[in-house]
């Protein structure tokens, strides 16, 4: 049976820990797995996700504003998979079974296809802070998807009452795109949430999957797969027939670099965590994240940030908090 230290691209599945004690910040943190960490370690890695994942949503904007969107993501996932596969075979990871091949690529197609790929191709349509926030709602659909499967938990009144409260916010940042000028703002915002169901999806399913014992392998071969489905969505969509490098900005350039180059950091920092770190701590970026956006997005994106998007903000950072504080 897997555990969670080896599911990598996945949000944390178990919710039910709660931080409770100031000896985290203080002390060595013991792991999951038995060893030790540094607390300077841990929240380093802790800083890369909370800021580099926080920060690719204003990223991935910059780069479909002149690149197409599933272009660009295939581009990233297969350099970035290809580079973690290769690394982790010749680092002497154990060849991946069929079993968990096919998994971790059903897993991928999942999370950077119908996930990742409904954000990136809304990116066109709407602010990154409002995506951002529409993506925090991922713990709520996973609290529903674990409450409606064949033996699943009906949720107690403190979890319930965090996934009104989030859909709430949602509801509001989706009103919110009704009132602007472009249809697209509308049916970006509702990709967005419907990429996250998804993403709530692929992370249930890899919650009980079958995977290769190495989490970067399998974050490696995840991408391969997203990878691949997303050139073909690009193929079958006329992408490549729009598609010209004379025409990408360098602002758009540099956001896909940033992407490729820096955005797998988060993942290999997110990887460690999971076998170096409590996981209630490691699940606090899901509150974080959102906020990095809402700030980068105004600073460097120009994005407006208006009373009734902090409001949909509270509603949706805090409903995660009271899901992921819920006890078994």
């Amino acid at each position: 049976m897997q555990t969670e230290a080896k599911r990598v691209s996945l949000p944390p599945a178990n919710f039910n820990l709660r931080i409770s004690r100031l000896h985290f910040i203080l002390n060595p943190i013991p792991a999951p797995d038995g060893h030790r960490a540094s607390a300077s370690r841990i929240w380093l890695a802790l800083a890369a996700v909370y800021l580099i994942w926080g920060s690719t949503y204003l990223a991935i904007r910059f780069t479909v504003e002149t690149m197409p969107p599933f272009i660009s993501a295939a581009a990233r996932f297969g350099i970035s998979g290809t580079f973690l596969v290769i690394s982790r075979l010749l680092a002497g990871d154990a060849k991946p079974t069929w079993v968990e091949l096919r998994n971790a690529a059903i897993i991928g197609i999942f999370l950077l296809v119908c996930g990742n790929g409904g954000v990136v191709w809304a990116a066109q349509f709407i602010p990154s802070s409002l995506s951002a926030l529409l993506v925090a709602t991922v713990p709520l659909w996973m609290v529903l998807l674990d409450t409606i499967r064949p033996g699943g938990i009906s949720p107690a009144i403190r979890p319930l009452c965090g996934i009104l409260l989030g859909f709430t916010g949602a509801l509001l940042l989706i009103g919110l795109t009704r009132d602007g000028a472009s249809p697209g703002n509308f049916y970006g915002a509702l990709a967005v949430l419907t990429a996250s169901l998804f993403w709530a999806v692929g992370s249930v399913f890899g919650k009980t999957a079958v995977l290769p014992t190495s989490p970067l392998l399998t974050t490696g071969i995840e991408m391969l797969a997203g990878g691949a489905v997303q050139a073909l969505v690009a193929l079958i969509s006329g992408e490549f027939d729009r598609f010209s490098f004379a025409l990408i900005s360098e602002r758009s350039a540099l956001a896909w670099l940033y992407l490729t180059m820096i955005g797998t950091l988060a993942f290999i920092a997110y990887a460690w965590l999971l076998r170096a770190a409590p996981l209630p701590l490691v699940a606090t970026y899901s509150y974080v994240n959102p906020l990095v956006a809402i700030i980068l997005g105004n600073l460097l994106g120009k994005e407006v940030i208006t009373t009734r998007v902090l409001l949909a903000a509270g509603l949706i950072v805090g409903s995660v908090a009271l899901v992921s504080g819920r006890k078994t």
